[in-house]
């Protein structure tokens, strides 16, 4: 578990559901707890948290022993006042009566104000425990702190050997806010277990190299929330009981290439 700044704590590893859709993401959910995770992340975007939602219920694991994250999308960001607040009730009704983390997807511009103020509210009021922010990057975050009452806990970030985000993952430390890593295999084009490098550590250690990717960050006290099938459960949950030598964790840290998987599509409301 790791602690956040408002001494909320969240496992270091979870699963995400990312294009997961009907009774395919309803299992993946069901069968990720049972077979021992804690950390579920969804996001309105997905249009997947009605079966988030049923995945849990069917699992047999009590709601309050499950953290859940989800996000307000980018249509809803640029909608009303009264949107947003419609759509965050929606996602706690389907994801049983709260919400762990409710974080800002992207940083849309002229936005982010608007849709944080509401995500406050609903703080103060109980129904969402902490807050975050996705794929923000240091202006973004500077911006944000000017107006915050309550600090983001974490901040989601595309992190992969090729994508280190070494200095934007700093400046987040250093504000006392968590990072997540989204899409730590890579996407598109981009297949981080193929690399020669993280294959030939693996062999090493007797390892998959996706147990060598994901074992690269979270000692880098990241948190990590990889997409799986349920017969690769069990095998990303024992990246806990081995460790990376330096000299390998070095050897990872040199194949970044400043390489994003996901290319964004609106450059005027994410001005990177």
């Amino acid at each position: 578990m790791i602690t956040l700044n408002n001494g909320t704590q969240i496992p270091h590893i979870g699963v995400g559901t990312w294009t997961l859709r009907d009774e395919i993401a309803v299992n993946n959910v069901k069968f990720a707890l049972q077979a021992g995770f804690r950390l579920i992340d969804t996001a309105q975007m997905y249009e997947n948290e009605s079966e988030v939602g049923e995945g849990i219920k069917q699992s047999g694991v009590k709601r309050e022993d499950i953290f859940v994250t989800t996000k307000v999308s980018t249509t809803v960001m640029r909608g009303s006042e009264e949107t947003i607040r419609q759509a965050i009730d929606e996602s706690i009704r389907k994801l049983g009566n709260y919400i762990d983390l409710l974080l800002i997807h992207w940083p849309v511009k002229n936005c982010v104000m608007k849709t944080w103020k509401i995500m406050e509210e609903y703080v103060k009021s109980g129904k969402v425990k902490s807050l975050g922010i996705s794929n923000f990057h240091p202006h973004h975050i500077e911006e944000l702190l000017e107006y915050a009452e309550i600090k983001p806990v974490l901040n989601q970030l595309e992190v992969h050997p090729l994508m280190s985000q070494v200095e934007n993952i700093a400046y987040n430390k250093s504000q006392g806010i968590q990072v997540q890593a989204w899409g730590p295999f890579g996407q598109g084009d981009i297949n981080i277990p193929g690399i020669e490098t993280i294959q030939t550590i693996a062999k090493k250690y007797g390892k998959t190299p996706s147990q060598i990717v994901l074992r690269w960050i979270v000692q880098r006290d990241l948190i990590t929330i990889p997409r799986a099938k349920p017969k690769h459960f069990e095998e990303n949950l024992q990246i806990m009981q081995f460790e990376l030598s330096s000299e390998d964790m070095i050897a990872i840290d040199a194949l970044n290439q400043n390489m994003r998987s996901s290319v964004d599509n609106d450059p005027e409301n994410f001005p990177w």
